[in-house]
């Protein structure tokens, strides 16, 4: 997918903290960050931003996720869709529970940020996305997720895939980096830090999960069109 970014003209809402940008509650589709995630998808079709939420928003989440998890609300993450979907272990490790709205204030204002962030996506590169469904997503130590896309066979709806991290005083030598094997026989590890936000195209980008040695925990979602064939 070659994508085109067309340059906001619009005013933007800038918001500077002492560590960089972030998002605050109520944000413009037009914040500069957004922006910078659109030019980086259209020129090499993934993002990473390791300034995305403020500090006390990803520690709600990250408490959310916890209390769902010892809830028993999390429940082991499947592969595969309709009369195929099973739960593999030897594919995946990871625990989830889908996000809606009205479950909490904090899983409620991510949403409303990813929500004003599909709107600056198709502004800046019309791609058309219509919605945002995402999960929590907790790895025990030693779980991965191996190299995989983002969108099924038989349904092109999932375009933009998101990961946001709730991992405090997250250390490189925690392991659970998120691997993007790139064009050219590259890859990219991302370090799962608190707060920081890896953006990609769904269809384009195959990414696997590495073992981590403690929990993980992240918020993981897909700004999706309309597809060929809906459900």
């Amino acid at each position: 997918m070659k994508l085109v970014f067309a340059r906001l003209s619009q005013p933007v809402l800038l918001v500077w903290a002492a560590d960089g940008y972030h998002v605050p509650m109520n944000i413009s589709p037009h914040h500069p960050l957004f922006a910078r995630i659109a030019s980086d998808l259209a020129d090499h079709g993934w993002s990473q931003q390791n300034i995305f939420l403020p500090e006390a928003l990803t520690r709600e989440l990250a408490e959310d996720c916890r209390q769902r998890a010892l809830a028993g609300a999390l429940t082991p993450a499947a592969t595969g869709r309709g009369g195929s979907v099973q739960v593999r272990e030897a594919i995946r490790g990871d625990a989830i529970e889908w996000v809606e709205p009205g479950q909490g204030a904090a899983s409620d204002r991510y949403l409303m940020i990813m929500e004003s962030l599909r709107q600056g996506l198709n502004q800046a590169l019309y791609l058309g996305l219509e919605d945002f469904e995402g999960h929590y997503a907790c790895y025990p130590p030693g779980a991965y997720y191996r190299r995989h896309l983002d969108r099924f066979n038989d349904d092109d709806r999932r375009s933009v895939s998101t990961v946001l991290y709730l991992n405090s005083a997250w250390l490189p030598e925690d392991g659970g980096q998120l691997r993007l094997y790139l064009p050219g026989e590259r890859t990219h590890d991302v370090v799962p830090t608190g707060g920081a936000l890896v953006v990609f195209l769904s269809a384009e980008i195959p990414h696997e999960v590495l073992p981590a040695r403690r929990e993980r925990l992240s918020l993981t979602g897909w700004f999706r069109r309309r597809g060929e064939r809906p459900l």
